[in-house]
């Protein structure tokens, strides 16, 4: 595995591939990787002949208050893991790469960005779009993998690339779970050991709302009260939103038909945690 830092570094050895006719996948994440990240990279690998996987922990997405300070870092942890995983480069850019300096450009993408993490974390959004585009117009790959457990986001990242007409395929990696059914998560670290019990709530909740759809249920707040309920069951489980909203466009829905997510978002203790399900009603 190549490990570069700099623009022209990557550059090189993307176009040096490239030249060869190759194909090249991309995995951008924030490090402190867990097995969902790996499976990612595993996923890239089944689309590109090559996987460029970027460590960056992006300031521009974290909100006054928010813990882009203590976010969980482990360079040499995260190299080792994608070493083994067949990551053929790392790309560790350093911020003035991403954002050079007297840099005035930020991506704003409606739509999507409305509504539940884009309203509780005002700006949060413009970071993601604004750094994606970067990493795109750096690596420029062919295809791209995002995860599904962040749901919105996934959808943000396809309506910028229809929209900007990037020659980019988004491929979307499953939530990987833990054994007792909690979404893996860089921040899963923070969780206390009551917290860590108590976050399996989501999951659980999640699988209810699942089995009332596929019983015939289809209206979105009836489904939603019910989850919302369960989850409020849970002493440790402070929700902050949860809804039915159409897969593509991540606006809620009128009654529950085609592809549709299920979002959840809560907070135990001072950890923010989302989850999803996703479903295709006939």
């Amino acid at each position: 595995m190549i490990t570069v830092a700099a623009e022209r570094e990557l550059r090189h050895a993307v176009a040096k591939w490239r030249g060869r006719g190759e194909r090249i996948g991309f995995v951008p994440t924030m490090g402190a990787l867990h097995a969902g990240h790996l499976s990612l990279v595993e996923l890239a690998r089944k689309h590109a002949s090559r996987v460029v996987v970027s460590v960056f922990v992006n300031p521009t997405q974290f909100g006054p208050g928010e813990d882009f300070a203590r976010y969980p870092r482990d360079l040499e942890g995260d190299s080792a893991k994608l070493a083994a995983a067949g990551c053929d480069l790392l790309f560790l850019p350093e911020a003035d790469t991403i954002y050079p300096p007297g840099s005035t450009t930020r991506v704003r993408v409606e739509g999507p960005s409305r509504g539940f993490e884009g309203e509780c974390r005002p700006g949060h959004f413009e970071g993601v779009a604004t750094v994606v585009a970067a990493l795109f117009g750096l690596v420029r790959p062919d295809v791209a993998v995002f995860g599904e457990k962040d749901a919105q986001q996934l959808a943000l990242v396809r309506a910028l690339v229809r929209d900007l007409h990037l020659a980019i395929e988004i491929v979307a990696g499953p939530i990987v779970r833990e054994e007792d059914g909690l979404a893996m998560s860089s921040r899963n670290v923070y969780l206390g050991p009551q917290e860590r019990r108590a976050a399996t709530v989501l999951q659980r909740s999640l699988a209810a709302a699942r089995a009332a759809i596929e019983a015939g249920e289809r209206d979105p707040a009836r489904l939603v009260d019910r989850l919302a309920a369960q989850i409020a069951a849970e002493p440790l489980a402070h929700l902050e939103y949860a809804a039915v909203v159409a897969a593509d466009t991540f606006r809620p829905v009128e009654r529950i038909a085609g592809e549709v997510v299920i979002p959840v978002a809560a907070r135990f203790g001072s950890t923010r945690l989302l989850d999803n399900a996703r479903l295709r009603v006939d």
